[in-house]
């Protein structure tokens, strides 16, 4: 293990029975509170973006607002949120997708994409890929290329990955812990 898998890790705080029994939730809100912790997981999404080519971090509501914005300002990139359907003023671009039971909305401003822009995911976590896929998808059809997905943490026994890789179409996922 790495330093910084260490350090991050000693921020995430295990939750018990949250938002229902039997689940462990896995808390940032120490990560966030630490500076150094904070600046360590930055730096290094930062770093990922960079390698990859990106020219916008996209940040999925609401998690990935908090990391993919000082993201985008450490790497000079500009930052897109994708929200969930109703939150954005003006016209969007949508995107739907299947839930465990049910499905869900995400939108984004289609004119703050071009086809000249590389676009990094950033969120915290990778559990079952169902919004991450959806933003690539919604990515795509507004005229961009996909860069990668960053995530803080994967949450491998949901099988994220697995469902992720069709859309990512080659283009790589990036977990800095593996839980």
């Amino acid at each position: 293990m790495t330093g910084i898998e260490e350090l991050l890790l000693s921020r995430i705080r295990d939750v018990a029975d949250y938002p229902e029994p039997g689940v462990m939730f896995k808390d940032i809100t120490p990560l966030l509170a630490d500076p150094a912790a904070f600046t360590a997981l930055t730096d290094a999404l930062a770093e990922i973006s960079v390698r990859s080519g990106a020219t916008k971090i996209v940040g999925l509501e609401a998690r990935g607002f908090i990391l993919g914005a000082p993201v985008a300002v450490r790497a000079g990139l500009g930052f897109i949120p994708v929200r969930k359907a109703g939150k954005l003023p003006g016209a969007t671009l949508g995107q739907t997708y299947d839930l465990e039971y049910g499905s869900a909305e995400i939108e984004v401003h289609a004119e703050d994409l071009s086809a000249d822009d590389r676009v990094m995911v950033v969120d915290d976590v990778l559990a079952t890929g169902g919004t991450a896929e959806a933003s690539l998808r919604l990515i795509r059809r507004a005229g961009a290329q996909v860069a990668g997905v960053a995530v803080l943490m994967e949450l491998g026994f949901l099988g994220g990955r697995a469902r992720l890789e069709p859309a990512l179409d080659g283009a790589p996922l990036e977990a800095l812990l593996k839980v």
